[in-house]
């Protein structure tokens, strides 16, 4: 059998028996007769085999060979023809000569060949499983192909990548050669037609002699190219075709075997599914960044929403600013007033100073006053040192006084007093400290109203409120409970897992719920229930059911409802009384039932006895 005769690597005389249409040497481990020279190309050469006809050709100009000391590029090799390639002597004979030689039966061994693409198919799965770009692992499997199939150069193309609308285009994602480097032109080198064919039959293709076979007879593209032998591959997942792997070799018909194409087809299934899923995962960075930009369109600063009202806010909220104009946010509970206030400290020269909050319905009425304006030493039982109060704390900086509408009249006074001379007196000290703070307030109270009912100081409303800003509550803002909803989820999905997108996590019905509902308790009461929805719901979808949403029985109909302020108090006051007639009209008993001063209690009868004489 004809064969080559050479010295391996490792010293020993080795016969290397050609059985295949095409036999490589270079440097590369992947060549069939290595040469380990520095002045020999990776892939150096090829010896091809036709019918009667051995001929041995330079992969590349600048690799030559030599023949009885001359350099040259190619050479149809006769029975004991004897060339150099690099420091090597490779000697081929036509003839079956076994004498002192150790045979190498790797290429002709079907077990060896097998072997060798399960070595290659294996670290192309273990290079998978390590973190790489898409591009330099797709680059490695087409050298890996190449390499196995002995091809001159291989492709992998997508399907309709250039135009999704054309379901037969393509676009060349790698075009590689035996030398493992990029091909120019690569478009000039491939077949429309044999792709074409690939495309619309989804099945693997191998050809023997293009230019002789009677499917592509009348192929421009074939004949133009003048080309040989030609292997394609599909990539599939579930059906879908992703596209294809190609490899080819102009120069030797009959070149690719089934055992070739079967083993191709291994490669392509693997390339198949990490295509896919690499490109799921750039449709869902693409998606997450689409999501932040249409986030950034329907945010303010911290706050969510895109109806008319909310934009109206934002712009006033623009204007007041950049100035020390003090601020009354109103709006119901859960509608966002704090976010607004730090939205307005954010956007003013006063941004880096501190943000301080008091919830002024929160202190005792008999603490409030110290924890504005501080108290020194002794200034009252249990004041063992002296402590700034809020106002000094917000220096140069801001300070939101919520729910305004709750602080006691005597201490209005005294705010009213900081607010005209810009200075805070501590409790239980004679001297004043000057500051420098912007105040916003806010309440869920109609203060216009609680100003003539006699609660609330009309010199110290209008000194609050030189600038108002009101939200709208989230019934009256159409979709924008849509565009909350969605970013709350974005926000939840760290504590309740990442099942939920966002974009999709909402049936029709969930959506028509939220719309349709009242949310008497805005946007605090709609975290509630997404939370509980995100908990409770079964797959990744939540609908109107788990939302729980459902209208009571006997609850009010459109044409009762009221502002929430005026029901909240219409309830306190029958809560009061009741508690009241429980207690046969004890104040002080009644105040400690309820856990609030007695003075409230006292406010209550008072309002109560100017209603009957009104």
């Amino acid at each position: 059998m004809p064969h080559l005769q050479y010295t391996a690597p490792d010293g020993k005389p080795t016969r290397l028996e050609i059985v295949r249409r095409l036999t490589t040497i270079g440097s590369s481990r992947d060549s069939d007769v290595i040469i380990d020279s520095p002045d020999v190309a990776p892939a150096h050469a090829t010896l091809s085999h036709e019918p009667g006809r051995y001929r041995l050709e330079s992969t590349a100009r600048s690799n030559p060979f030599f023949v009885n000391g001359k350099k040259t590029r190619s050479l149809d090799l006769r029975h004991g023809e004897l060339f150099v390639i690099g420091d090597r002597e490779l000697t081929f004979s036509a003839l079956d000569e076994v004498a002192g030689t150790q045979r190498t039966d790797a290429i002709h061994d079907e077990t060896a060949l097998q072997l060798a693409a399960m070595h290659k198919l294996q670290n192309f799965s273990r290079l998978l499983s390590e973190p790489a770009d898409l591009d330099g692992l797709l680059d490695e499997l087409i050298d890996q192909v190449v390499s196995l199939t002995h091809a001159s150069k291989g492709f992998l193309v997508l399907a309709g990548a250039s135009n999704p609308e054309d379901p037969t285009g393509y676009e060349i994602r790698v075009a590689r050669n035996l030398e493992r480097e990029p091909v120019d032109d690569p478009a000039a080198l491939l077949s429309d037609d044999i792709i074409s064919a690939v495309i619309s039959s989804k099945k693997p293709q191998i050809i023997s002699d293009a230019l002789h076979d009677t499917r592509f007879q009348n192929s421009l593209s074939v004949i133009n190219l003048k080309l040989s032998s030609v292997m394609c591959a599909p990539l599939l997942v579930r059906g879908e075709l992703l596209g294809l792997i190609y490899v080819g070799n102009n120069d030797i018909i009959d070149l690719f075997t089934t055992e070739q194409l079967e083993t191709l087809e291994v490669f392509a299934s693997q390339a198949a599914l990490f295509i896919k899923n690499a490109t799921l995962l750039n449709e869902l960075r693409t998606e997450k960044t689409e999501l932040a930009e249409r986030l950034e369109n329907v945010k303010f600063g911290s706050i969510i929403g895109a109806c008319p009202q909310m934009i109206e806010v934002y712009k006033r909220v623009e204007k007041v600013a950049s100035t020390d104009i003090t601020v009354l946010v109103t709006g119901e509970t859960g509608t966002g007033k704090e976010l607004i206030a730090h939205e307005i400290h954010d956007r003013s020269p006063r941004a880096k100073g501190p943000f301080v909050t008091v919830n002024c319905g929160a202190i005792p009425e008999n603490l409030i006053e110290s924890e504005l304006f501080g108290h020194v030493k002794g200034a009252f039982t249990g004041a063992i040192a002296t402590q700034i109060g809020k106002f000094q704390a917000a220096d140069r900086g801001t300070i939101f006084l919520d729910e305004i509408g709750e602080m006691p009249l005597a201490l209005q006074v005294k705010l009213l007093r900081v607010l005209q001379e810009r200075q805070i007196q501590r409790v239980g000290d004679a001297k004043t400290v000057p500051i420098d703070v912007r105040v916003v307030a806010a309440t869920n109270r109609e203060l216009r109203r609680e100003v003539d009912e006699g609660n609330f100081r009309e010199d110290l409303y209008f000194r609050l409120n030189v600038i108002g800003v009101e939200l709208p509550p989230l019934r009256q803002r159409g979709t924008d409970v849509l565009l909350v909803a969605r970013y709350l989820v974005s926000r939840f999905t760290k504590e309740f897992g990442n099942r939920f997108d966002p974009q999709s996590c909402f049936d029709e019905s969930a959506e028509r719920a939220m719309i349709n509902f009242s949310w008497p308790g805005n946007i605090r009461q709609l975290e509630n229930h997404l939370k509980k929805a995100m908990v409770l719901a079964e797959g990744p979808r939540i609908g109107a059911a788990d939302l729980d949403l459902d209208v009571p029985a006997g609850a009010a109909s459109p044409e009762d409802v009221i502002p929430l302020a005026e029901a909240r108090d219409n309830w306190q006051r029958a809560y009061i009384d009741k508690v009241l007639a429980l207690n046969n009209g004890n104040r002080t008993k009644t105040a400690r039932d309820l856990g609030v001063d007695p003075r409230t209690i006292f406010r209550h009868l008072e309002k109560l006895e100017k209603e009957k004489d009104s």
